[in-house]
């Protein structure tokens, strides 16, 4: 099983970084080039006059390019992470992978470079030549004892930040999570007793970061594979030295261990015996930091010392020790100062910030996203998590006034609450929506009926959406045969159920579901028979099991218009009680500067004033579940009103909305290119609620105006995705656009699975 499992994830691996275009980067212009004149800008001519001022005045390279965010990331591949000494060109994916945490954690662009290099002189003279050209150098996978003087020249011959982060990354994490361990089992960090297992890069740069906190020399015991770093031992480099002991009887891990507090793991997986870990103080602290196997089982060390506050590498644990934790904040706040050097007093300012953050509450949006209820500070967490977007809040502002503290930022930082929304801009941690919206749904799967089974695409989806674990149960909804020759001419792994309302076996659940729709609308003209032969759709059998809950949530519409779509959720499970007048529907983008949602794009051809606001309403309580404040801008096709009758209803609706709900930011009626252009809204609106607050819902006041645009983006097909979402009804349905893509498909599935989250809340 483990072996196919393992072959598995080769395949997706492979596939998922073959995909066109191949790789994980891409270079993205920032400004424009569509006319002569913007080339002329960008380059010839024009391109002159900004090297001509950076010619006269070096600092103004930071104004005129990228160089203030672009960072180096630099390997000779001699010491990956679990692959050892693969050479530059096999490292180039880990070092993609480095990128893409840089941009997607902090916004920070990368060049990843692999130097075909092993001569450490001729390997540092390489990064010289092309420093100039970047912000800052990530040192990455270069084996120790070259790594020390490597990066050691390198900050001192350059005037950019340089920092090694196999050394740096993990002692920073972990330094962060020593402060709050012994903070909780209430020691001293001066006292403590530690052993160091591993003596490569990151051993001692850890070893030398605790020292900094204040654990003393003489209390660190640090063993490599040949074992105590002894005075007498004359196979050690300077590094190794530092650490040695003279006087210190222990030659073995095992007895160095008896009494001691903290154990720290940078070596090889399952070294620490259950029998070495009884052995130690009361309220061990233990960092099995070895990956993929720590040093020793989390389960099996909280099943030997209930006591112990366990750390390791691995995500399926508490407190990972995650490098991501660091880097991208420390870089982030070295640039934006423009730092000439990562030193030691900003590299500790990120220890304390990280350790700091760990003991606030906890916003409500990180626990959801992991699965649990109330984290707060203590033994199973002492280091945030990953997806905690206050961290570039916290971490770069603390790196970049530690710089400017220590005399070495050339771009200090004047306003700081101004400075921590530009970080938030900067990053786009809205647009991380999408992944944060899945963790979501992770925290509570549910089953989902799919009404167009017999669909290559729809099928593909519940085969990812069981794989995230977004969805518990897959019903889909067809002809049986069909289903399962899709399943098997694509190879499709797939758990789900298949119904077929047309099949005989089926007639039962059919006529029952028939008398329940007639009672209902028998009123309205409908006949028992008529009932049946609408049991008979998948639509209309799929809405009734969400309606009398067989199941929590239901999709629809790939194979047919939304109209058609819409009329058989309407007629089973109807609106919600609440609305009292039309359901509407509302899609997101996902862009750059976070979601966008638009509505109503589906639903109502000319709503009445009232209508727009009911609209407006919906969307704000559905943005609201996304922890994201809503700020409306009711849109119309001018700025203000001169009385013609779409841009009047549009005035009386934010009239209605300015007095009844004052607390809710809106603003219109307003053109969408000024409402997306704060320099022309600013210009020309002075007074708006929108300047420095941008819009993220957007009313339309047609249909035809907002499906319309909605299409337009989508059919340029450079932003994601997600709806229409359903407002107003009753149950979690939701309608796909005809033919949506695999990725929009899993993408509305996931969002139908946390409308049922929140119902059921």
């Amino acid at each position: 099983m483990r072996k196919k499992i393992s072959n598995l994830l080769r395949e997706e691996s492979l596939d998922y970084h073959s995909q066109f275009p191949s790789g994980k980067i891409q270079i993205t212009p920032t400004k424009k080039y569509r006319s002569q004149k913007d080339l002329s800008l960008a380059y010839s001519p024009g391109v002159a006059e900004p090297c001509k001022e950076i010619a006269r005045s070096s600092i103004e390279v930071y104004k005129y390019t990228s160089k203030g965010n672009l960072v180096a990331v630099i390997t000779n591949g001699s010491a990956v992470l679990g692959l050892g000494d693969i050479g530059a060109l096999a490292s180039k994916p880990v070092m993609e992978g480095k990128a893409l945490l840089f941009k997607i954690f902090s916004g920070i662009d990368v060049f990843d470079i692999e130097i075909d290099e092993s001569d450490p002189e001729k390997f540092i003279e390489t990064v010289k030549a092309i420093a100039p050209t970047f912000g800052g150098i990530n040192l990455e996978d270069i084996k120790a004892p070259e790594a020390f003087e490597i990066e050691r020249r390198l900050k001192k011959e350059l005037n950019i930040p340089v920092m090694h982060d196999d050394q740096h990354g993990t002692a920073i994490i972990s330094g962060a999570a020593l402060l709050n361990a012994i903070t909780y089992v209430d020691k001293k960090i001066h006292k403590i007793k530690m052993v160091v297992n591993g003596a490569g890069a990151a051993a001692i740069s850890c070893a030398r970061t605790y020292k900094q906190l204040g654990v003393k020399s003489e209390n660190i015991l640090m063993f490599d594979s040949k074992g105590l770093l002894h005075a007498s031992r004359k196979d050690l480099n300077k590094e190794k030295k530092e650490f040695t002991v003279n006087t210190f009887p222990i030659k073995k891990l095992e007895e160095a261990l008896h009494n001691a507090d903290v154990f720290i793991g940078l070596s090889i997986g399952g070294i620490l015996t259950p029998k070495m870990l009884k052995s130690m103080a009361k309220d061990p602290i233990v960092f099995a930091m070895a990956n993929p196997d720590p040093e020793i089982n989390y389960n099996l060390a909280i099943k030997v010392r209930p006591d112990v506050i366990m750390a390791t590498g691995r995500s399926d644990y508490p407190n990972q020790v995650n490098n991501v934790l660091g880097f991208p904040y420390i870089f982030r706040g070295a640039l934006d100062v423009h730092a000439n050097v990562i030193n030691d007093e900003m590299k500790l300012a990120a220890v304390y910030a990280i350790a700091s953050l760990a003991k606030e509450p906890v916003p409500e949006q990180v626990n959801i996203v992991y699965n649990k209820k109330n984290i707060s500070f203590g033994k199973e967490y002492i280091i945030p998590k990953p997806f905690d977007h206050r961290l570039i809040t916290r971490v770069s502002p603390a790196v970049a006034k530690a710089a400017m503290d220590s005399g070495v930022a050339r771009n200090p930082i004047l306003d700081w609450k101004i400075y921590q929304e530009k970080l938030l801009d900067r990053m786009g941690y809205e647009s991380k929506i999408l992944r944060m919206i899945q963790n979501r749904a992770r925290t509570n799967p549910k089953k989902v009926v799919f009404c167009n089974g017999e669909e290559y695409d729809i099928l593909k989806s519940v085969q990812i959406l069981h794989e995230e674990g977004i969805v518990s149960i897959s019903i889909v909804l067809g002809n049986e045969n069909r289903i399962k020759r899709l399943i098997h001419e694509n190879h499709l792994d797939v758990e789900l159920e298949i119904i077929d309302p047309e099949k005989e076996e089926n007639i039962k659940k059919v006529e029952e579901f028939a008398k329940i729709l007639w009672k209902r609308r028998n009123r309205k003209g409908l006949t028992l028979y008529d009932s049946k032969i609408r049991m008979r759709t998948n639509d209309h059998f799929g809405a009734m099991m969400v309606d009398q809950g067989k199941a929590d949530a239901v999709l629809t519409g790939y194979s047919r218009s939304f109209s058609l779509s819409l009329r058989p959720l309407l007629e089973v499970i109807g609106k919600a009680d609440v609305v009292h007048n039309k359901t509407a529907g509302m899609i997101i983008l996902l862009t750059k500067r976070g979601p966008l949602f638009l509505a109503d794009t589906a639903v109502i051809s000319d709503p009445t004033s009232e209508e727009l606001a009911r609209i407006a309403l919906m969307a704000s309580h559905v943005v609201q579940g996304f922890d994201i404040k809503p700020r409306i801008a009711m849109l119309s096709f001018q700025n203000s009103s001169s009385k013609p009758k779409i841009s009047s209803k549009v005035s009386q609706t934010v009239s209605f909305l300015h007095k009844k709900y004052p607390d809710l930011i809106v603003y219109g009626e307003v053109q969408p290119d000024f409402v997306l252009n704060e320099f022309l809204l600013s210009r020309k609106f002075p007074f708006s609620k929108l300047i420095k607050k941008r819009a993220n819902i957007f009313i339309f006041p047609n249909l035809e105006s907002g499906n319309l645009t909605y299409k337009f983006i989508r059919g340029l097909g450079d932003v994601q995705t997600i709806g229409p979402v359903m407002l107003g009804m009753r149950k979690p349905a939701h309608i796909m656009q005809k033919k949506s893509s695999i990725e929009e498909i899993v993408n509305l599935a996931t969002l139908a699975v946390i409308d049922a989250q929140m119902r059921s809340n």
